[in-house]
């Protein structure tokens, strides 16, 4: 019988057969597209004398099959996995790094490429073919081209090890989360959490043989509404520690000794290739430039934001006092309070709001928002298979009707899914001999789930998590450039997430809160007065959310920028380094280290910082739609062309410079977050 992951795929648009796929289809799958990337390597090396065409585009365009099937499995690895495809990934993780190895350490390859760099300023080539001639020069050397035999080999084999190591830390974490649950006999106990949130707790207990009682766990929309809403003191500290020892317990899933083995051989890669840090190795290739330079850039923000983090916490503490006479203020209490004194100040709470956010009319904004923006339609098409009865497809239409790309869409939390959010791709765009090959999109979300009684209804966090990500999605989707490599969101780190950062800016406007916020039972738009609570209460703590964002950068950058072999305990190390950030209490035994997944697993690691410096950038560039009108289609146009269509073709500094007719500034992040007056 035929692989189907190797055959030619017989569905629309050439998607995924998720129907079709077994586990046991992987393994030899990549095994066999192994050796079909190897022999496009091996003709690449056949050509007689290098030139662009045949090794830089042709390196771009090999393995093609390869990559397709990656992209299938390690995105099932984080949205639908179990333990068969956990055991796959930690036999297939080594075959690629290998395989990539292969490539990078090709001396003769490499020599080709090297001819060609050499000869790039007589070259005629345009800016895009220019960027992926130093891409792939500086891939080869900063992936170990100039080492010796020996380095060579001591580099196999640090790359095998992290990617069995940063493996190991996510399954880790998913196991952890997985395996809570708290139960709850008693209605009582409850007291304070809505209605809603309570039927959710008794479905999930329900679901797990326990009818009559309530279930959390710690899934975002179980674990947050909890903390959030609780009046229970016991239940929260309970869910908080549950939540924040995760992976550091000292048993089979503790994930000290890996965050160790991890560090030590980054440090260890970088120092090879002639770095003095994995954070300097990192942020070559990044805007910031320099392990000094993101050091500045959160300084910069601690300094501005602490004084306001201090006031905003004391502040909470003053309410908790005098609401309920608690003297000494708690982590698992902050939550709770912070939400009660926000309803206080401005009339407004999560619950006030959901009953207009009904997760498919928010989908159908965000659709429409992006048809006002850039004129583009999402079709449902059920013909294209899925992963999950819970996934949602759709064909994706240009301004004239044309394929644009392949969309999916994935919301609820489930045993087999990472908690979180994010964009994915199964499919990158590029243009092969004169066919524009289109993207196939995803994202991956945990939203509050439909209950008996009630449609999924979101909170306003989860709203802008939604635009967040589907900006991301633009980002893939609008592509239009010729390489894969350069296309879509293959860009600079700290460049990524502008277009997911400045689409969350939308949900606070009237004119694109009009066209979907609507109450579920009765149909009413969302009221003026509701839409003007939501801005004025857009900064209410905002000098402590600052804070914990670049306490969290501030962390990475610790563990990042200098030797590792001074860190002897991960929870001593941590607790340094987030004391002239921490306000409230620390609390023993608790460790964020340990479930850190954004840089010990996703790929951020020195890149943490990234969030901020790309929220400069969405708050200068949303100062333009802002000045000319949200859904102006000039401004649009001008974004979709120098920033969502051109991925990384160029310098993200000369795409920005191109959109916003100078160099970012940081003031008005600081305006919007009131850091600095008015």
């Amino acid at each position: 019988m035929t692989n189907p992951l190797l055959a030619d795929f017989a569905t629309p648009f050439d998607t995924a057969p998720f129907q079709l796929i077994q586990p046991e289809h992987y393994l030899p799958a990549v095994t066999e597209a192994i050796q079909l990337a190897k022999a496009d390597i091996e003709k690449i090396k056949a050509e007689p004398l290098p030139t662009f065409e045949n090794t830089i585009e042709a390196l771009d365009r090999s393995g093609k099959k390869l990559g397709v099937i990656s992209a299938i499995f390690f995105n099932l690895n984080s949205a639908e996995t179990n333990d068969e495809i956990q055991k796959l990934a930690r036999e297939i993780s080594p075959l690629l790094t290998a395989h990539s190895n292969d490539i990078l350490l090709d001396q003769e390859l490499f020599q080709r490429v090297a001819h060609v760099f050499e000869e790039k300023d007589s070259l005629s080539i345009s800016a895009e073919q220019t960027t992926l001639l130093e891409k792939t020069y500086k891939s080869f050397v900063r992936n170990g081209a100039k080492l010796s035999t020996e380095d060579a080999a001591k580099l196999r084999e640090i790359d095998r090890r992290l990617g069995q190591s940063s493996l190991k830390f996510g399954e880790n974490v998913l196991a952890e989360t997985n395996k809570y649950v708290h139960f709850v006999d008693n209605e009582q106990e409850l007291d304070g959490l809505p209605d809603g949130i309570k039927e959710a707790a008794a479905q999930i207990a329900e679901e797990k043989g326990q009818s009559g009682k309530w279930a959390f766990t710690l899934d975002y929309p179980s674990y947050v509404p909890a903390m959030t809403y609780a009046k229970n003191r016991e239940l929260r500290e309970k869910l908080y520690l549950a939540y924040n020892t995760k992976s550091a317990k000292g048993d089979e899933l503790d994930n000290q000794g890996t965050i160790k083995e991890l560090l030590r051989l980054r440090h260890e890669r970088a120092n090879l290739l002639g770095y003095a840090s994995h954070a300097d190795f990192v942020l070559e290739e990044r805007m910031a430039k320099s392990p000094k330079a993101v050091m500045d850039f959160l300084e910069s923000f601690l300094q501005k934001a602490k004084p306001k983090a201090e006031v905003d916490v004391q502040e909470v503490a003053d309410y908790a006092k005098k609401t309920d006479g608690l003297e000494n203020l708690e982590r698992w209490d902050f939550g709770y309070y912070s939400e009660l004194l926000k309803k206080e100040k401005y009339a407004l709470d999560d619950e006030l709001l959901r009953p207009y956010f009904q997760l498919e009319k928010v989908i159908d904004g965000v659709f429409q928002t992006a048809e006002k923006l850039f004129g583009i339609t999402f079709v449902p098409n059920s013909d294209i298979p899925v992963y999950h009865p819970e996934v949602s497809a759709y064909e994706v239409k240009d301004r004239d009707g044309d394929h644009l790309a392949v969309f999916y869409a994935d919301f609820f939390p489930r045993t087999g899914k990472r908690n979180g959010a994010w964009m994915t791709s199964y499919r990158g765009q590029n243009v092969q001999n004169g066919e524009d090959h289109r993207p196939h999109v995803s994202i991956v979300c945990n939203f509050t789930k439909p209950t008996k009684s009630k449609p999924s209804l979101l909170t306003f966090n989860e709203v802008t998590t939604l635009f967040h990500e589907f900006g991301h999605a633009l980002h893939g989707m609008l592509a239009k450039g010729t390489y894969e490599s350069l296309s879509g969101t293959s860009v600079f780190w700290d460049f990524v997430e502008l277009p997911s950062q400045i689409f969350e800016n939308w949900c606070y406007e009237k004119e694109c809160l009009d066209l979907f916020a609507k109450h579920y039972q009765t149909g009413e738009t969302i009221p003026a007065d509701l839409i003007e609570k939501i801005k004025n209460a857009a900064n209410f703590q905002q000098g402590y959310m600052t804070l914990r964002q670049i306490s969290f950068g501030l962390l990475d950058m610790a563990y990042h920028s200098s030797n590792p072999e001074s860190i002897s305990d991960i929870a001593e190390f941590e607790e340094a380094v987030m004391k002239k950030t921490d306000l409230l209490p620390k609390v023993p035994r608790t460790l964020m280290s340990t479930s850190f997944s954004h840089i010990f697993q996703g790929g951020y690691s020195s890149g943490y910082y990234s969030y901020k410096w790309a929220e400069v950038l969405d708050a200068d560039a949303f100062e333009l739609f802002q000045e000319k009108g949200i859904f102006d289609q000039e401004t649009a146009r001008s974004f979709e062309k120098n920033v969502l269509s051109a991925g990384g073709s160029e310098h993200p500094s000369v795409l920005y410079r191109r959109f916003k007719g100078r160099d970012p500034k940081p003031d008005a992040l600081l305006k919007r977050s009131g850091l600095v007056g008015t």
